[in-house]
């Protein structure tokens, strides 16, 4: 009997992080993770396991997860997409599926990963996005803020912007892109890195937040030096933080990343 082919496929994954604590698998709570290999489960008709780019915290948003899994059953990229997304409920979905080579691995063939923070900036709060931003009712200085935050680019030790907890056995990150950008009401911050230590992205947006009331220059510069969580500011709400895009190199042929909400600043 001729034995089953094994087959690996990558998966784009968007979800509102709202009803969810974080991407992993928890006992006593529901995650991303467990709902996708359920529905995967039910498809594949056999147990699914998947890695994924990058585990996102308890509240934070998806609109470009990147996740990877095997498979000995013949679907159709149909099955695998949206009937995939007929067993998942409303606040998870596929967006698209690629078959990969084995040597493919969401987590570490990823060169490059971007996060957007979203601030809705009004003196009133806005009844549609309030659990999708961070309401921020003092009128910011995004010209300030910008330039600030182009002295985190670069290799450094992210130690001040790192939270408690966090198991990583190196603090040094390489920032390749940071914009801070206002459209209308909407303040938006998009970082990229090669990786991300836990919390950094909401601990650096805390603190160009915190920068608006302190009149210096060089703020975020010094924080850096200091190495030392306790000089940053306040770790800023999950609601307002989205996985933005994974990227892997060319080779892999995945599907080229479309903004569909906002242009990335370059």
């Amino acid at each position: 009997m001729m034995e089953k082919k094994i087959k690996k496929f990558a998966l784009g994954v968007e979800y509102n992080g709202e009803y969810y604590h974080g991407w992993q698998c928890q006992k006593k709570h529901p995650s991303v993770q467990e709902e996708v290999e359920q529905c995967l489960s039910k498809i594949a008709n056999h147990k699914v396991d998947v890695i994924c780019a990058g585990r996102t915290d308890s509240g934070v948003h998806s609109i470009g997860q990147v996740i990877h899994f095997q498979t000995t059953s013949i679907r159709s990229t149909y099955a695998w997409t949206v009937g995939v997304n007929t067993y998942l409920s409303k606040n998870i979905s596929i967006t698209w599926v690629k078959e990969v080579p084995e040597y493919f691995n969401a987590r570490y063939s990823a060169i490059r990963r971007t996060y957007r923070y979203i601030i809705y900036n009004s003196v009133c709060r806005s009844s549609i996005l309030y659990k999708k931003s961070n309401h921020v009712y003092k009128k910011l200085n995004v010209l300030k803020m910008n330039s600030e935050a182009q002295h985190l680019l670069g290799e450094h030790d992210f130690s001040s912007f790192q939270a408690l907890g966090c198991q990583s056995y190196s603090a040094r990150r390489k920032i390749t892109k940071i914009n801070v950008y206002r459209i209308n009401n909407l303040v938006m911050i998009d970082i990229t890195a090669n990786s991300f230590l836990y919390h950094m992205v909401r601990n650096i947006v805390g603190s160009l937040i915190q920068i608006n009331s302190i009149n210096q220059e060089n703020i975020m510069k010094n924080l850096l030096k200091k190495k030392n969580r306790n000089y940053a500011g306040p770790t800023a709400p999950a609601k307002g933080l989205y996985l933005l895009y994974v990227q892997y190199p060319k080779c892999f042929n995945l599907p080229v990343f479309e903004d569909i909400f906002f242009k990335i600043k370059e």
